[in-house]
């Protein structure tokens, strides 16, 4: 496994990221491991050195974190791992007005759950899931400043939003004093671009590392979408299938087979060789998504490559966080 650091920090991640999205309980959807099959996921990750985990308090309705925690404090050694959760949206049962959001009350009753359930006294990387228009941004970033002040949480980062509204939190926490945002985990892959744009490059610039949610568009560019995944989310159909999207596939099928390589490794190696992306955050449910993952590191694309891969793209319209 190589690593980088996250952005302009010293914190050393792998260039992979296992999203935990996809461990919890089917009982909040139909394609989450439970426990017991998730168990295998943490050993292969932790095994190819990767350290970077990404869950959230929504996820399972909590038992995300718990089954994470679980994992990497039987399996890893804490001292050593990156452990980043998230925090906005309200679990079922807990839907009541001050149980969302980014008011200080929620943000800092979130954070004090999400360490009871992920079992350590610190969270590596804090992040804002979506921004909140109903709170001034302001009061978010003091309390995610308070958390960071008192020990609970060592780095902020956040989540997708417009790169207006990201630029003015760095410069609100700058003006006052408080931690900024270390990272963006933001919606980007062969198929959806537009962050290359705005967000990327501010990101470059203020030294952001980049950890991109979706990086095989839920599947498409494996060319492997009969999955249970696949048949219930919904979600796809709104991100994807636009103009220019089977254009894309296409060319990363002809590569693939070109390279004699799984179209997955392609696609995750075209990210991972854009110099402001930190680590790709994949979630797998078969063992072969993950080693696909790892493989991926260390393939190098050339730049004819990648020009072939992006010059079938069409513009978007902005899509993934509205």
């Amino acid at each position: 496994m190589k690593f980088t650091n996250l952005g302009a920090t010293g914190l050393s991640v792998s260039r992979i990221c296992l999203g935990c999205m996809s461990y919890g309980t089917p009982a909040w959807r139909p394609w989450v491991l439970d426990e017991q099959a998730a168990r295998p996921f943490f050993v292969k990750a932790l095994e190819s050195g990767i350290n970077f985990f990404d869950t959230a308090d929504m996820y399972s309705n909590g038992v995300s974190e718990e089954v994470t925690g679980r994992a990497l404090r039987e399996l890893g050694k804490l001292d050593q791992l990156v452990i980043a959760t998230k925090v906005f949206f309200p679990t079922p049962g807990n839907e009541g007005p001050n149980l969302r959001g980014l008011s200080r009350k929620h943000i800092v009753q979130a954070c004090e759950a999400s360490l009871e359930r992920l079992g350590v006294e610190t969270i590596d990387l804090y992040q804002v899931h979506r921004f909140d228009p109903r709170t001034p941004i302001e009061e978010t970033l003091a309390a995610l400043d308070h958390l960071v002040q008192s020990g609970k949480v060592r780095y902020l980062g956040a989540s997708s939003t417009y790169a207006w509204k990201l630029m003015r939190a760095l410069s609100a926490s700058e003006r006052s004093g408080w931690a900024r945002f270390v990272s963006m985990q933001n919606h980007y892959n062969l198929l959806y671009r537009e962050e290359e744009r705005e967000m990327l490059p501010l990101c470059a610039d203020e030294g952001l590392g980049v950890i991109p949610w979706s990086p095989l568009a839920r599947g498409l560019l494996t060319g492997k979408r009969a999955t249970v995944r696949a048949k219930s989310d919904s979600l796809a159909d709104d991100l994807y299938g636009q103009p220019g999207d089977d254009e894309v596939i296409a060319a990363l099928h002809r590569l693939a087979e070109t390279r004699g390589l799984p179209p997955a490794q392609i696609a995750l190696a075209w990210l991972l060789g854009n110099p402001t992306v930190s680590a790709p955050i994949v979630g797998a449910t078969k063992l072969a998504h993950l080693e696909d993952a790892i493989a991926a590191v260390e393939i190098k694309l050339t730049d004819d490559e990648r020009k072939l891969l992006e010059a079938p793209y069409r513009p978007h319209a902005v899509r993934g966080w509205m």
